[in-house]
Parts: C-alpha cells; structure tokens; sequence
C-alpha cells in the first residue's frame, strides 16, 4: 500500500486548510490544471467554480482571493522540493553530493508523485516556470512576508545554502546564490520556450539537463573561488 502523505503548510495561507476535506482538495487539484490551461491572469474563482461543479462561495470559505491560493500553491511546491532533498540526502554527510542532489532536484523535470495523488506535481512546476514571481511581486509582498508566508520557500534557501557553507566556510553569499539559483532554475526554462535568445540552452537539448549542468557549474565555480 501506498503512504499517502501531507505538506504541512502555514495556517495564514487559507482560511480552512483545503487538505482537511474533500472540496478542499479538489480546488487544489482542479485550481492547478485551470491556471496551468488559462493563466493565473485569467484565472477566477467564479471559473474553478464551474470546473469543480460547486460555488464561488465555497471557494472564499478556503482562499480569501486568487493571489493567496497562488502563494499557497507556490508554498506547497516548495516544501515539496525541500521534502524530496531532505529525505534523499539525510544518510549522506558529503556536502558536495548533498549539493549536487539539491542541484538536481531543483532543476529536474517532476513527474506526479503517488505519494501526494491530489497535487499534479508535473503540472504544478508548470505554475512554478511561469507564474511564481506574481506571489511576491506585488505591493503587499511586506505583509505578506510578516505573515510567514514564504517560509517554505526560505527554509528550501537556508538547506540549500548549509551546504555550500559545509563546503567552502570562507563564501560569503551562500544566501544569495541559492536564491538566484532557485530563480533561475525556472528563468531559465521560460527563457528557452518563450525568450531564447536569453538563455544558451537550446529547445531541442535536454534543457533540464542542460539547466543542471548551467546551475552546477555557476555554483561550484562561485564556491572555488
């Protein structure tokens, strides 16, 4: 049998935890494969209400608008990459393996996972790629943040980052260069399907690949030096 298993996620992101009853779940499902399809633009509760055959009503008792379901799905994939390197890297003590795990996770091409079959994860990077800059580009990004609401994504920075400090105790930007890094995982496959001519990984290479190769090289470079 299966483990089916939950990303525990701060309470201030919903007003009823969406993984505590069976609508909930489906307006996280159903919502992922609508802003996937139509765009976090186009993308309304009075739409996802028609998908999931239910109300917009029902949909504000768990989210109080679009942004904060977005923030929380954004939070969730986080977690998500943080669980998947935690738990392939907590019998490993070389901190350069447990970077390059790290490197791959964040670069790798998901596939849904069984262990969590309400989440398309696949799709869900989808989101990541081409909309996660809208949950802090906004003017509200303060508040938000005193809300706690980008822990997830922090705590991913932080690990991510004790490695390279494992590695090279002398670096001075391992916050930094994570958090470019983790940016620029996702940048960089937009660039290739939508701007090529930023980015030197090419449509017709393994762009994950290549992505992996790209961020690998930025970082053990930086932590040579």
């Amino acid at each position: 049998m299966i483990a089916k298993l939950q990303i525990q996620l701060n309470p201030a992101l919903y007003l009823r935890d969406p993984q505590s009853t069976d609508l909930g779940q489906k307006i996280i499902k159903e919502s992922i494969f609508l802003i996937d399809e139509i765009g976090f633009e186009s993308f309304t509760f009075k739409k996802l209400s028609i998908r999931i055959g239910s109300t917009e009503a029902s949909i504000y008792r768990y989210f109080e608008n679009k942004h904060r379901l977005l923030v929380y799905l954004i939070a969730w994939y986080w977690n998500y990459i943080e669980y998947r390197i935690s738990y392939e890297t907590h019998n490993i003590s070389d901190p350069e393996e447990k970077l390059r795990i790290a490197i791959r996770f964040i670069t790798s091409k998901l596939h849904d996972d069984d262990n969590f079959p309400g989440i398309s994860e696949s799709v869900l990077q989808h989101i990541v790629i081409n909309e996660s800059d809208k949950t802090y580009l906004t003017k509200k990004v303060d508040e938000i943040n005193k809300e706690g609401l980008f822990k997830g994504y922090k705590s991913l920075c932080m690990t991510i980052a004790s490695y390279m400090v494992e590695i090279n105790p002398n670096f001075k930007f391992p916050n930094s260069l994570t958090s470019t890094c983790l940016e620029a995982a996702h940048q960089q496959v937009f660039f290739v399907q939508h701007l090529p001519r930023l980015s030197d990984i090419k449509k017709e290479e393994d762009i994950y690949d290549r992505n992996y190769e790209f961020l690998s090289t930025l970082i053990f470079n930086s932590l040579k030096k």
